[in-house]
C-alpha cells in the first residue's frame, strides 16, 4: 500500500474483447479523475489482439496498468489479480465489453461515503443490438443503510441474491479484510452467486442507490452466456459452494431453501436451452443435473418448485424421477 492509495481502484478482467475495449477504456478516461486508479487484467485472450490493444488503449488513462495472466484462468481468477493488485479504499468492477456513462464512477464514491456502508449496489442498463433495457435492483429500500441479510428473502420472489452482478456496486476495502470480496479461483460462469451470498450473509451493512451508469452488453458471440462448452457447467460447482457455506449459517434452514430454489431456476434454464451446447457437454449436463436434484430431499424440491411454472416443473420432474405431486 502505498502512502496516499488512491479513493478508487476500478477492476477490468479482459477476454477476447478487442471490438469492444475501445468503447470500454473511453468510458473510463470519461470518468477519470485524481484518486482513481484502473486495473486491466488481460486473461490471456486466444482470437484477438486484446492485449495490444489494452497497451495502446491505456495510454490516456494516468494511473492504470494492464497485468496479463501467464495463461487463461477465467472470470473469477481475472477478477482475483485485479483485487489483489488494487490499492484504493473503494473497489468496483468493470467486465471488459461493457462500459460507464460519464461521472458515473465519482457518483459510486459519494454514494458509499454518503451511506458509509459496506457496500453500495446500483441498477444497471442492458443493451442487447440497439436495444436498452433499465434493470433495476431488486431491493425496494433506497438511499438507505440496511442489513444485508434482510434482503436474502422471501423465498419465492426475486431478492438482492438474485441480482449477482459485481459490476454493478462498490465495496469498501474492509470487506476485502475481512475475506469477503475475492471470488472462488477457476470458476468460469455462476462466480458471482457464491460470492453475493457471502456479501449478504456476512457484511455488516449496505445500501441500494439509483444509478444507472453501467451498460451490460448481452447477446455478443464471445460472451460465455452465448457459448455452450463445458465451461457453462460451472454453474453446479457454484451453486454446491453456496450450500456448503450456508449450512454453517444460524439460519441454514431458511436460507438453504432459497438456495435451492435458485439452484433449481438456473437448472431448469439451462436444461431448457440445451441445444446451444455440444452434443457430449448436453449429456453431462444432464447427468449432474439428475445428481444435483437427487442431493435434494423430495420435500425440499416440492418447496423450491412451487410456483415455477409448468415447462420448467415438468423439466426438472422428468430428470430427477418423482416428484409428482409438485405444483407448477
Amino acid at each position: 500500500m502505498t502512502d496516499h492509495p488512491p479513493k478508487l481502484s476500478v477492476i477490468v478482467p479482459c477476454f477476447n474483447i478487442e471490438t469492444y475495449v475501445s468503447d470500454t477504456v473511453t468510458s473510463l478516461v470519461n470518468n477519470d479523475q485524481d484518486g482513481f486508479e484502473f486495473i486491466f487484467v488481460e486473461d490471456r485472450s486466444t482470437k484477438d489482439k486484446t492485449y495490444e490493444a489494452l497497451l495502446e488503449l491505456t495510454k490516456r488513462l494516468k494511473n492504470s496498468r494492464v497485468i496479463r495472466h501467464e495463461r487463461n484462468g477465467g472470470l473469477a481468477t481475472a477478477r482475483n489479480t485485479g483485487i489483489d493488485a488494487a490499492e484504493g479504499r473503494y473497489l468496483t468492477f468493470l467486465d471488459g465489453d461493457d462500459w460507464l456513462a460519464p461521472g458515473y464512477l465519482a457518483a459510486l464514491v459519494d454514494a458509499i461515503e454518503c451511506y458509509d456502508v459496506d457496500f453500495v449496489r446500483t441498477d444497471h442498463v442492458q443493451v442487447t443490438g440497439v436495444e436498452r433495457a433499465v434493470h433495476r435492483a431488486p431491493e425496494g429500500r433506497r438511499h438507505t443503510p440496511l442489513d444485508p441479510r434482510t434482503s436474502i428473502l422471501p423465498v419465492d420472489d426475486t431478492t438482492m441474491v438474485d441480482y449477482p452482478y459485481a459490476w454493478a456496486g462498490i465495496y469498501h476495502r474492509r470487506l476485502l479484510d475481512r475475506g469477503l470480496l475475492r471470488f472462488h479461483d477457476g470458476l468460469r460462469t455462476a462466480e458471482d452467486r457464491p460470492w453475493i451470498w457471502e456479501l449478504h450473509r456476512r457484511a455488516d451493512s449496505y445500501a441500494v442507490a439509483s444509478l444507472r451508469g453501467v451498460f451490460y452488453r448481452r447477446g455478443i458471440a464471445s460472451s460465455l452466456t452465448q457459448i455452450g462448452d463445458v465451461r457453462q457447467l460451472d454453474f453446479f460447482r457454484s451453486f454446491d459452494i453456496v450450500l456448503a457455506e450456508l449450512a454453517k449459517d444460524p439460519q441454514a434452514d431458511r436460507l438453504r431453501k432459497k438456495a435451492l430454489r435458485n439452484y433449481c431456476v438456473v437448472i431448469a434454464h439451462q436444461l431448457l436451452d440445451r441445444r446451444r451446447f455440444e452434443r457430449s457437454v448436453a449429456g453431462k449436463l444432464r447427468h449432474m443435473a439428475a445428481e444435483a436434484l437427487g442431493r435434494m430431499s423430495d420435500e425440499e424440491l416440492n418447496e423450491a418448485l412451487v410456483g415455477m411454472g409448468e415447462e420448467r416443473v415438468h423439466m426438472l420432474r422428468r430428470i430427477r424421477g418423482g416428484m409428482k405431486g409438485v405444483a407448477a
